[in-house]
C-alpha cells in the first residue's frame, strides 16, 4: 500500500487531530487514514444527483420549503 507524506501541519491543527484520534481511541494515523478513506469514498457529483432526486420528489408531492427570511429578520433584529 502506498504512503503519504504531508509537511508544514498547522500546530493547531495537528493538536485538534491528535484530540479526535484520542475520542476515538485510534492512533494519530489510523485517524487520518480512516479520513482520508472516507473523503476519498465521496464523489461530489453523485451526491449532487442523489440530492436533486430527492428535491424532485419532495416537489412532485407538492411539497415546498418555507421561506425563512422573514423568521432569520426578526430572530436577528432581537
Amino acid at each position: 500500500m502506498p504512503d503519504v507524506l504531508v509537511r508544514n501541519i498547522d500546530e493547531k491543527t495537528l493538536n485538534n487531530w491528535k484530540k479526535r484520534a484520542e475520542r476515538n481511541n485510534r492512533s494519530l494515523q489510523a485517524e487520518l487514514k480512516e479520513m482520508i478513506d472516507a473523503l476519498g469514498k465521496v464523489d461530489i457529483e453523485e451526491t449532487r444527483n442523489m440530492v436533486r432526486e430527492e428535491l424532485a420528489k419532495y416537489r412532485a408531492e407538492g411539497r415546498m420549503f418555507s421561506d425563512s427570511v422573514e423568521d432569520l429578520r426578526e430572530i436577528r433584529d432581537r
